[in-house]
């Protein structure tokens, strides 16, 4: 069985702001088409929206805050015991943890129309800072499913 991840974690390298191995992710994740100076501008200018928003605290430490409170600490995996299917409850590896985190935290922002994407990652990173909002109902429902599906657990020897 071949390597897991792509060499991108190997080859990524610190942002040039904030020096965050974190944010160089995320902006690769917001980037469409190749355009990454075009996501750097709308993540930085996210941040700077969270700076105004957030005097006293360091907006980083929001974003990654932000990230933290969204990661899933378990999710439910099917698996296939028998002719029937089970959604078996197991525990997310860190790396699944943070792709989940900043792929709930990007879906979340372009699901919402209306208002410039950088508003709208500001709002996000927010509102997870604080513990609620898409990304973070995303979190529960996916624990609030593993919570439900415990009776399985037993069949998760497989993994």
């Amino acid at each position: 069985m071949g390597k897991k991840f792509t060499a991108s974690a190997t080859q990524l390298k610190p942002d040039a702001r904030y020096d965050s191995i974190l944010v160089s992710k995320f902006v690769n994740c917001l980037m469409h088409d190749g355009k990454k100076s075009v996501a750097q501008r709308v993540f930085y200018s996210a941040l700077d929206i969270l700076q105004e928003r957030v005097p006293e605290e360091e907006p980083l430490q929001v974003f990654t805050t932000a990230v933290e409170n969204v990661k899933p600490s378990i999710e439910v995996r099917s698996k296939r015991v028998g002719g029937a299917t089970y959604q078996v409850p197991t525990p997310v590896n860190p790396k699944r943890q943070r792709t989940l985190a900043i792929r709930w935290l990007l879906a979340a922002s372009r699901g919402k129309s209306g208002r410039p994407m950088s508003t709208r990652l500001a709002d996000e990173f927010l509102a997870a800072y604080k513990r609620e909002g898409t990304a973070m109902t995303t979190r529960e429902n996916v624990h609030r499913m593993a919570e439900a599906n415990k009776a399985f657990a037993h069949f998760a020897w497989g993994r």
